[in-house]
């Protein structure tokens, strides 16, 4: 089945889409996933609508995200694709006066069902990340942010201290976990 401009531009809608997270739409957020759909991100892992969930309550925390998004690149076979995206995510406690930018790339799947392209998987890789102090420098526990790999170590140091723990070591560029999660992605995008 030949791919047309109307499927890619569908999946580049859902995933700028990714907008209602940080305008707390959270009904149009639910909807960009289907039934069964996952996320894999630092801080959550499990059935995307239990991920609206958690985003709700972080959006009712101190901590506030904002998801920058380029447009997609897409692979597609037939009613799946995969799709990976160049993403910033910029974050801020205002009470710990301390931010991050973390630079990563969703790396999702999408399937189309019944006419509609949405997401069955969200993942993360994560390329490198730094610290934002607005109101000036504030201690950094090195102790606590040497556990982290270094491709995202500020995400999750802010994570943490803000009430969202990171409970697992998450892809970073040129990781095994990276290659793994490829090739995964590849056999899945095989199975007609």
């Amino acid at each position: 089945m030949p791919t047309n401009l109307e499927d890619r531009q569908q999946i580049t809608d859902l995933i700028i889409a990714w907008l209602h997270r940080d305008l707390a739409h959270w009904e149009q957020l639910r909807d960009l996933f289907h039934p069964d759909g996952e996320v894999e991100v630092t801080w959550f892992e499990g059935k995307a609508s239990d991920f609206v969930d958690g985003s709700m309550r972080m959006g009712a925390s101190d901590l506030s995200t904002k998801h920058l998004i380029s447009t997609p690149v897409v692979t597609f076979n037939g009613n799946k694709a995969i799709v990976e995206t160049n993403a910033v995510i910029v974050a801020d406690n205002a009470k710990l006066g301390l931010g991050c930018s973390s630079h990563n790339r969703f790396y999702d799947l999408a399937e189309k069902r019944d006419g509609k392209w949405k997401l069955v998987k969200r993942q993360s890789i994560y390329d490198m990340g730094s610290f934002t102090f607005p109101d000036g420098p504030v201690s950094i526990d090195k102790e606590v942010l040497g556990t982290y790999p270094r491709g995202y170590a500020p995400l999750a140091y802010l994570l943490e201290k803000s009430g969202f723990p990171v409970k697992r070591v998450f892809a970073t560029r040129g990781s095994e976990l990276e290659r793994q999660m490829r090739t995964e992605a590849q056999v899945w995008l095989a199975q007609v």
